[in-house]
């Protein structure tokens, strides 16, 4: 399959709404998606771990995907999530991603596994070529229990065509700046950090795959873009105005944190499945007082 245009913009990694019950609420995700289309995102990721896929049966992942890309429509990118520490469990998510008329899957590195390097980068491959279809790694060892080095990211991106780009949360500014500074042209480097978005596009990074967006499409995909324009001072001063928000997205696993201040902006119910939990109201003070300093409740 040929190489899709390289991507360069926001993603937000979207929540997955339920219902007080535990059951998918469609309408409250429409809204979502609609809420960063108007905010200026450039793509939305459904299913992934914000979106609490661990927890979403297959049926309802594909319903996920299928829904997010009804109601986009086509007015943004869509990146189906479609990790699995099963291999052959991600080929079969990353084909029905392309069946559905996704954009690229967003395949996270194998869990508790914990393979070699060779056993990532064989994992990639088969999935990239079994399901013909363009693949990001996800690089998050903060919670899969390993890390995909600079040099076998820098391996995928040079031998295995059909991946396009890596979502990097490693938080090792010594790996983002060497895949940065050896990557392909064509290959997309994405922070999957929302705090780390400014210094990694500072040395060549292309955009976010965002928790953040979630609650201000708006002013964080003006961040990314002021970035992609070298106005490095604009950016800066967005960077400084979320960060609050930004950290408090993780004063807990995401996305208890998101998905609580969504709540509390009007966007969708407090509703979890375990072992996802309510936040703690300690938490929750703090956090409901930076959307108040932030005019966002």
């Amino acid at each position: 399959m040929a190489q899709t245009k390289k991507f360069r913009g926001t993603g937000t990694a979207i929540v997955t709404p339920f219902k007080k019950d535990g059951t998918l609420d469609a309408d409250a995700l429409r809204r979502l998606v609609d809420f960063q289309i108007k905010g200026g995102v450039e793509a939305i990721v459904p299913a992934g771990t914000t979106g609490e896929n661990p927890t979403l049966s297959l049926e309802e992942h594909y319903s996920v995907v299928d829904l997010v890309l009804e109601q986009a429509g086509g007015r943004v990118k869509v990146f189906a999530g479609a990790g699995s520490n099963d291999t052959q469990k991600a080929v079969e998510l990353a084909r029905h991603a392309k069946a559905a008329g996704a954009d690229a899957a967003l395949v996270v590195g194998p869990y508790y596994n914990k393979p070699t390097q060779e056993g990532y980068f064989r994992h990639y491959r088969t999935i990239a070529e079994a399901a013909d279809f363009p693949v990001i790694v996800y690089n998050v060892p903060g919670r899969t229990g390993g890390n995909i080095e600079a040099s076998t990211i820098l391996r995928i991106a040079e031998q295995i065509p059909n991946v396009v780009a890596v979502k990097e949360a490693s938080g090792n500014m010594a790996q983002i700046m060497e895949i940065a500074r050896n990557k392909p042209e064509d290959f997309s480097l994405l922070s999957g950090d929302d705090a780390f978005t400014l210094p990694l596009m500072s040395v060549g990074g292309d955009g976010c795959i965002s928790v953040v967006a979630n609650e201000t499409p708006h002013e964080f995909s003006d961040l990314v873009r002021a970035c992609l324009k070298g106005h490095w001072q604009d950016a800066l001063e967005l960077h400084n105005k979320l960060l609050p928000l930004m950290n408090a997205n993780f004063l807990e696993s995401n996305p208890i944190p998101v998905k609580s201040a969504l709540a509390m902006m009007g966007m969708i119910e407090e509703s979890f499945r375990l072992p996802m939990v309510p936040i703690s109201e300690k938490n929750r003070d703090k956090l409901k007082q930076i959307l108040i300093d932030l005019k966002l409740v």
